[in-house]
């Protein structure tokens, strides 16, 4: 597995390295110790969901859990096309209030690691779009958090228009201009 560090402190793009032969191919998805091989330490994986979307230009996010419930997420397409959102919310980080966005897709097996404290969204790509997220906590709803894509704080520019989000998806606050960040 190649490792390659995103401009978002601790965000790392998992570059598979595929086993092709007349049957297909295939590749390990996820593998703690090659991680921790290239300096990535990740947690237990605790909790795997899956999410499918329908419609081109559907978006989802941004989401994040706070402490204690904080977790890093892993998150691969396994069939049509995203642009992924990473945006950094933690306090302590010298990429407070960046974002990163990454197109991934099942062409190019490309995955990211999202470290705790990064916000996270994604707008689909093409219709029927599938996902795999990987999560180091489990869900816990009392814990969640999230804010909007429409922040100008934030200043996001997705590669194509939002045509379907959920009422709780759009109407997430802004964050306040005096907004400090959240300790990890």
């Amino acid at each position: 597995m190649n490792v390659e560090e995103l401009d978002i402190l601790g965000a790392f793009l998992l570059k598979p390295e595929l086993i092709r032969d007349e049957r297909g191919f295939f590749f390990r998805a996820f593998c703690k110790e090659e991680l921790a091989k290239n300096g990535v330490i990740v947690d237990e994986i605790v909790q795997v969901n899956r999410s499918f979307n329908i419609a081109k230009g559907t978006f989802r996010g941004l989401h994040y859990q706070n402490p204690p419930y904080a977790e890093e997420k892993i998150v691969a397409c396994l069939n049509g096309s995203i642009a992924d959102v990473i945006v950094d919310l933690r306090k302590s980080s010298p990429s407070f209030l960046s974002h990163e966005i990454v197109e991934l897709s099942p062409e190019n097996q490309i995955a990211v690691l999202i470290p705790k404290g990064c916000a996270h969204g994604f707008i689909t790509l093409v219709e029927n779009t599938e996902l795999l997220y990987m999560h180091t906590n489990s869900y816990a709803p009392q814990s969640e958090s999230a804010c909007s894509i429409y922040d100008p704080l934030l200043n996001i520019k997705l590669p194509i228009a939002i045509k379907e989000i959920s009422e709780r998806d759009r109407i997430h606050s802004f964050l306040d201009k005096d907004f400090k960040g959240i300790r990890i």
